[in-house]
């Protein structure tokens, strides 16, 4: 048996930080959404929806696809892009194993997110795969 791989993502609609529990202190990698307002502000109303939707949806394949390498994962943030992640991870049938949680927080510090993600992790029951 091995231990399960874990991960936290911090995540908003701009970018999201990963870490992942191996270290301390955590690694962390950084995957940039390309949504800019400003960038599709030119474009009509239904253009400019079409464009962030679309936009999001790339964002959320990114992260997706690294989230599939990990057994546990808690996804945490200010805003509501971690429910929206959260709602396509549901339908993703190679997800079907993977522990996801969603927890809301408010803006935090680079010291507040570590300790956050340390204090997650160990009072989280440990995930054993066989």
């Amino acid at each position: 048996m091995k231990e399960a791989t874990k991960i936290a993502v911090w995540i908003d609609h701009n970018s999201a930080h990963l870490m992942e529990l191996k270290s301390e202190p955590f690694e962390v990698k950084t995957i940039e959404s390309n949504f800019d307002k400003n960038t599709i502000a030119h474009h009509n109303e239904k253009s400019m929806y079409s464009k962030e939707q679309h936009l999001m949806e790339q964002y959320y394949k990114k992260l997706v696809k690294v989230i599939r390498k990990y057994d546990s994962v808690v996804l945490f943030g200010p805003t509501d892009a971690k429910s929206e992640l959260f709602n396509i991870i549901k339908t993703d049938h190679l997800l079907n194993n993977v522990q996801v949680e969603v927890v809301q927080t408010d803006k935090m510090t680079e010291n507040q997110v570590n300790a956050f993600v340390r204090n997650y992790f160990t009072s989280f029951p440990k995930f054993v795969k066989s």
